[in-house]
């Protein structure tokens, strides 16, 4: 069930989204540029504090009103969808175990947040960080080479991993000022797909940071990964495929619907075959799309099949985005792969959700490890 606060937060998303979001998402996939103009409209419209409490200035939204916005500006630029849904996911854990300044700042919309916890060395295995921290007279000093941070460039802060300093635990988390000493990005995204999220390696050379800045207990890393962080960025990756999935859908019927055959005056839609593509895949994204939602009601109401349930819609969501959008590519034909159809765009931002941790394949074996009663990890 949508919420009023969902409902609100899709009204004033609406003109945003339609407008500026989607006139600009070609340029943004095309030059590769981050879209400041999402970040700033979100701003102005008090969206970046929606998971922020109301005490703080937020508007106390539920990770369901998170992934519901999320899905409506995958719709328009997929690239700005996977940075909403970082920022959304470092400000659910700063609401949790954030001080009261930083999510006063996430309200007014002067800070982006985003996560720092995939690394070089444990790859897709984000619950097991490599980096460390260590205790130097009354601070603490973080070493690391994190890989794939979304806004690695353009964040306020990163909500950052690293092996406890004394606690035993596989992880503790921490608040990293994006301008900290020692911080360094690493080059600039050059990828297949979502061209503007600014996904690169962030290297930490002694950085040293207040003890203060930690969120939550030392070693208590992997109870609010697992906790906050994987079902809200579950809900949200898979809000990023529904949303690409309707986009690629709305394009390839318009343009059935308006190309014919200039020798024949046949129609596209007049072929049989056209018709039963764009059937299946409407009929399979609205499957994902039913368990998308019926799955937000479940993590909302913190139902005792969240969990599980969790883990399985981002798989189904991501892999059915790659078959529809797949078949649609096939539909448009020639005409998918210029970039005015935009299907070929949708297609190309489609390709990450399968690869990022947890992969597919990691989540097809975490919900056959629930299925047959033995340990996730």
């Amino acid at each position: 069930m949508i919420s009023p606060l969902a409902t609100d937060a899709l009204e004033r998303l609406e003109p945003l989204a339609s407008g500026v979001i989607a006139t600009r998402a070609l340029a943004v996939d095309t030059t590769g540029a981050f879209p400041t103009h999402t970040v700033t409209a979100l701003r102005e419209a008090g969206l970046l504090g929606l998971v922020t409490p109301v005490e703080h200035g937020g508007l106390g939204g539920t990770v369901g009103d998170a992934a519901l916005v999320v899905e409506r500006i995958a719709r328009s630029c997929g690239s700005s969808a996977m940075i909403t849904c970082m920022h959304y996911c470092g400000a659910a854990v700063l609401a949790a175990h954030g001080s009261a300044e930083v999510n006063q700042a996430i309200a007014r919309g002067e800070h982006l947040s985003t996560l720092a916890f995939s690394e070089q060395g444990s790859r897709s295995h984000f619950w097991t960080p490599m980096s460390t921290a260590r205790a130097a007279g009354p601070d603490i000093v973080l070493d690391a080479r994190k890989s794939w941070i979304t806004s690695a460039s353009h964040a306020t802060a990163y909500v950052w991993s690293s092996k406890p300093v004394t606690a035993e635990g596989a992880s503790t988390l921490w608040l990293v000022e994006a301008d900290a000493v020692g911080l360094s990005v690493q080059g600039r995204y050059l990828g297949m797909g979502l061209r503007g999220n600014d996904s690169t390696s962030v290297h930490a050379d002694s950085v040293t940071i207040a003890p203060d800045n930690r969120l939550g207990p030392d070693g208590g890393g992997f109870d609010i990964m697992m906790g906050v962080v994987v079902p809200a960025f579950q809900l949200m990756n898979a809000a990023c495929s529904v949303g690409l999935m309707e986009a690629a859908l709305d394009g390839a019927t318009r343009h059935v619907r308006g190309t014919r055959f200039g020798h024949t005056d046949q129609a596209l839609r007049d072929l049989p075959t056209i018709r039963a593509y764009l059937a299946k895949a409407r009929i399979q994204a609205d499957a994902v799309r039913a368990l998308w939602l019926q799955t937000i009601d479940a993590v909302v109401e913190e139902r005792p099949e969240a969990p599980l349930a969790a883990l399985k819609v981002k798989a189904a969501a991501g892999d059915a985005s790659l078959e529809v959008l797949g078949a649609l590519m096939r539909v448009c034909g020639g005409a998918a792969y210029r970039k005015e159809v935009g299907v070929e765009r949708n297609f190309r931002d489609a390709q990450a959700s399968c690869i990022m941790s947890p992969t597919s394949d990691l989540l097809y074996d975490f919900v056959g490890r629930a299925m047959t009663g033995m340990d996730l990890f």
